[in-house]
């Protein structure tokens, strides 16, 4: 006999954390199920390093899309910190003597960009337009796309037409390349569109338009803060406010069935048990809800990334010498990604070869948030480092076993940030309690076979637009808050939900008002 629960919810990432606390809330009985011994997905920390103290963002990293009001509603405590700077690039022309720097001061004359300013500026106010008005719709019924454009075009600024055409109708490359003339400036903005998607900057398609969108909308603004403790912090406090409101949380409890009515089958070391939902959420991939259901699996697009996380004495020296390290790495420091760059190296990965020199975005967390560090690694002057690496999509190398795969996707991205350095990171890797350097390295296929994201897609398939089409049907409540199946009991509520995607919590909460609805 199955015990009943009103919800089931299967997946312990934040998105399912967040849903089951506003069901819990609710006065709902509701039981989440976690295949790992401890929750979080892909939002947790780390000591990553024998014998060093410091607590690293394994595979989620910045935020930009968890809404204030789920943190309000939830009570949860959640701190977030603004970065010192947007933005740092070397020029791969001066192999890094020279460099564009964004936030407080801005350097676009000392890369010989001086006339393009006006125009990057223009180019994110006009965005913004679009963004501003998109953001408050994401914790609503879904729009549709003439609602959203009407909300778009209601504002008084004439340039919102052209906001709108720019990120929605037309191929964002071509858009930049109207916009800004240097070529590294057309490439800082261009990566926003690229980062976990492969796609070219041109593409006919928009997916690379869609991606762009999710990395400007949050807050309106397109601001990305550092989680303050980490990701870990975030998963703490959501599970706490779960908990607190009373949801049943088991860890170590590994689905393998699902049936369209809500049976909900599942083992841990007791044995095989199976409990029944009025209503299952998924916090898994399509893909993976698929296959507990016993249907065939949909397509899933690649992941397309390579993150090494590295634990540094000291932050590496740079040729620049008008920027120090501690400036250069404040906010995002991007590395070969003029667009020329990110063409070439999209073509050269969509032939099956690893591109040279690999686009990276480096992100370093403890200049920030120092919390994450012992006070002894503080006092060193020790710092954590992630380097991200674009265009690796999921079957590149896949001729090469795991363990070959992962240290030459590394080398590249290593030999790419050597590339602008004034010294060799290795130089600067601290060593773990057994003398090995302290780089940890995370593929698609790593998060695949620990995570589950299908194809190691972050995103749990291709990302879509925040908003409906006009004709869509939206005649359930599932449907209306864009986290329908086929099946009415089961919804999803992970990144794979319309306006999933990143540490947001949106998929949950729609799921949960969903489900509240019916």
């Amino acid at each position: 006999m199955a015990a009943d629960q009103d919800i089931v919810i299967v997946g312990g990432g934040h998105n399912g954390l967040v849903a089951a606390a506003y069901l819990a809330r609710a006065g709902r009985r509701v039981t989440l199920l976690e295949r790992l011994d401890h929750v979080g997905g892909a939002a947790v920390s780390a000591h990553a390093f024998d014998g060093i103290d410091a607590r690293l963002s394994r595979y989620s990293y910045l935020v930009s899309l968890l809404p204030r009001r789920i943190i309000d509603d939830l009570g949860a405590r959640i701190r977030l910190a603004r970065r010192r700077a947007s933005s740092y690039t070397p020029d791969p022309a001066t192999r890094g003597a020279t460099g564009l720097l964004i936030g407080a001061r801005n350097t676009f004359a000392a890369i010989g960009a001086g006339s393009d300013e006006a125009r990057f500026t223009e180019f994110y106010r006009r965005a913004q337009l679009v963004t501003a008005a998109v953001w408050p719709t994401l914790l609503s019924p879904l729009s549709t796309r003439s609602a959203i454009r009407d909300r778009v075009l209601s504002s008084a600024d004439p340039a919102a037409a052209a906001g709108w055409e720019t990120l929605i109708n037309t191929p964002i490359g071509r858009a930049i390349a109207e916009s800004v003339h240097n070529d590294l400036v057309r490439g800082v903005i261009a990566t926003d569109a690229l980062i976990g998607t492969f796609a070219a900057t041109d593409d006919p398609s928009l997916i690379q338009n869609i991606c762009f969108l999710y990395h400007l909308i949050g807050g309106g603004t397109g601001d990305w803060d550092v989680p303050v403790g980490g990701m870990g912090a975030v998963t703490g406090a959501l599970t706490a406010a779960a908990s607190g409101f009373g949801a049943e949380i088991i860890t170590g409890a590994e689905v393998y069935a699902i049936s369209p009515d809500g049976d909900v089958r599942y083992r841990t070391q007791d044995g095989e048990h199976t409990v029944h939902g009025r209503h299952v959420l998924a916090g898994v991939t399509p893909a993976v809800l698929a296959r507990l259901l016993g249907e065939p699996e949909p397509e899933t697009a690649p992941g397309s990334q390579i993150k090494v996380n590295l634990m540094l004495e000291r932050l590496p020296r740079l040729r620049d010498q008008w920027v120090g390290p501690e400036q250069a790495f404040a906010g995002t420091f991007h590395i070969n990604e003029t667009m020329r760059q990110l063409d070439t190296a999209y073509a050269t990965a969509a032939a099956g070869e690893l591109p040279d020199p690999l686009p990276c975005e480096v992100y370093c967390h403890s200049l920030t948030d120092p919390s994450i560090l012992s006070e002894p690694l503080r006092s060193s002057g020790a710092h954590t480092l992630t380097v991200f690496g674009l265009h690796t999509p999921h079957r590149l190398l896949e001729d090469l076993d795991p363990d070959t795969k992962r240290i030459k996707l590394t080398a590249a991205a290593l030999h790419s940030l050597n590339s602008v350095l004034a010294e060799p990171i290795q130089d600067v890797v601290m060593t773990d309690a057994d003398g090995r350097p302290c780089v940890e390295a995370k593929t698609t296929g790593d998060l695949e076979d620990a995570l589950g994201m299908t194809a190691g897609n972050i995103f749990h398939g291709a990302l879509g637009w925040p908003f409906a089409e006009d004709d869509e049907d939206l005649d359930t409540p599932a449907k209306r808050w864009g986290v329908a199946t086929g099946h009415d009991a089961i919804l999803l509520c992970g990144s794979g939900a319309r306006r999933g995607g990143a540490v947001s919590g949106i998929g949950g909460h729609n799921a949960a008002m969903a489900v509240l609805e019916s």
